[in-house]
């Protein structure tokens, strides 16, 4: 698909935390990525668990581009690697400047298909398996979204 103005540009990434981030620091990180990604249009959603952030960012290309240079940059992360950046035909986060889960340690049997890392998606040898896992990440994020709670 090539750029036009209707297209809607998307990267999912993942990058490792520089810190251990407590409830308090995830909500001013969570505060600063909606005020920036509202005032560009951008729209997405961010996962953390166990030191490691997963995040899709979607909205015109040279707004996703910037935020990502931004997050490049940002003592926070380290090891950050796109794991797929792609035009998209809409978006699938249109009503967050950016969604966050909570993804908490469960003491009892994990459901089927729960995954308690991201590994999956850096499997370094088989980049259609990191695409798969980055889209059911994704997927499973929009409709969870959706469940009352």
């Amino acid at each position: 698909m090539t750029a036009t103005d209707e297209t809607v540009f998307s990267v999912v990434y993942s990058s490792t935390a520089t810190e251990p981030m407590d409830d308090d620091a995830l909500r001013e990180l969570l505060e600063q990525c909606r005020a920036s990604n509202a005032e560009r249009d951008v729209t997405g959603m961010l996962l953390y668990r166990n030191g490691r952030f997963i995040q899709i960012l979607e909205g015109p290309e040279q707004a996703v581009r910037e935020t990502m240079g931004k997050i490049e940059r940002d003592p926070r992360h380290d090891r950050l690697r796109v794991l797929i950046d792609e035009f998209i035909d809409e978006r699938h986060f249109a009503e967050w400047t950016m969604g966050y889960e909570a993804i908490t340690t469960s003491h009892g049997d994990a459901p089927e298909g729960f995954r308690d890392t991201f590994d999956d998606l850096e499997a370094h040898g088989d980049p259609s398996a990191t695409l798969r896992a980055a889209r059911e990440l994704s997927l499973w994020f929009r409709v969870r979204a959706h469940q009352p709670r």
